[in-house]
């Protein structure tokens, strides 16, 4: 384990997630891992925070004009540079400091927890680690840079955990896994794979309707109108 993780520092009602990532392997990801990428890594992170009137989590929406993902959900984070170091301390690294550089938040008011398993992002061959982070000092965020980022949301951990904000999102390309509407935003692929998975962790699933199936196009063009398709 990295040096620059703190699990011990997780408060209390984060601890059963961070206590289960530590039980993790690569081969429990319970969504499509696909071999291959180009060998570059990425890192994002979970800042939880609680400051507010209850728990949430960060999430970004990328700007439109973007060469990949564009348009979409994402966690701030990005890819690891020489300067980061090497190894799960590299990787760390970079979240803090992708992060600091989309949404603005200082990494000294950040507690890193844990991390989950690299993942490989078909499109940008990216092997990308997620950390999850104790948000300790909170402080003012938003777009820093808006030819990256088009928005920067604190998403309650409630609505990500309501059912009628779940369903399954399929795509022609044959591409079908859990989405969310929170906040105006779509949230499906990697980021909505990651973030059902961190909820199964938890324990703070609630069961919804996953034959509930929504084509990808109809849920993206409704997606600001802030309630789950019906």
């Amino acid at each position: 384990m990295s040096p620059l993780l703190h699990p011990e520092a997780a408060p209390e009602w984060l601890r059963g997630l961070v206590d289960a990532c530590g039980r993790v392997s690569p081969d429990d990801v319970p969504f499509r891992r696909r071999p291959g990428g180009n060998g570059r890594e990425a890192a994002v992170v979970l800042l939880f925070g609680d400051d507010g009137p209850e728990p949430d989590v960060v999430l970004t929406e990328r700007a439109a004009d973007l060469r990949s993902h564009a348009g979409q959900a994402a966690f701030p984070g990005g890819g690891v540079d020489p300067a980061d170091g090497t190894g799960l301390d590299g990787l760390v690294t970079a979240g803090l400091r992708e992060t600091e550089e989309e949404i603005g938040a200082d990494p000294a008011g950040i507690v890193p927890l844990a991390t989950l398993p690299p993942l490989t992002i078909p499109v940008s061959g990216f092997a990308v680690t997620p950390v999850l982070a104790h948000w300790a000092t909170p402080m003012p965020i938003g777009v820093v840079d808006p030819g990256e980022t088009a928005a920067v949301v604190r998403v309650p951990l409630s609505e990500l955990t309501d059912p009628a904000r779940r369903f399954t999102v399929t795509s022609p390309g044959g591409y079908q896994g859990p989405a969310f509407t929170v906040r105006g935003l779509l949230v499906w692929g990697f980021t909505a794979g990651v973030l059902s998975w961190v909820l199964d962790l938890a324990g703070w699933t609630i069961p919804w309707e996953r034959s509930d199936v929504r084509d990808l196009g109809e849920a993206w063009a409704r997606r600001h109108e802030g309630e789950a398709i019906r």
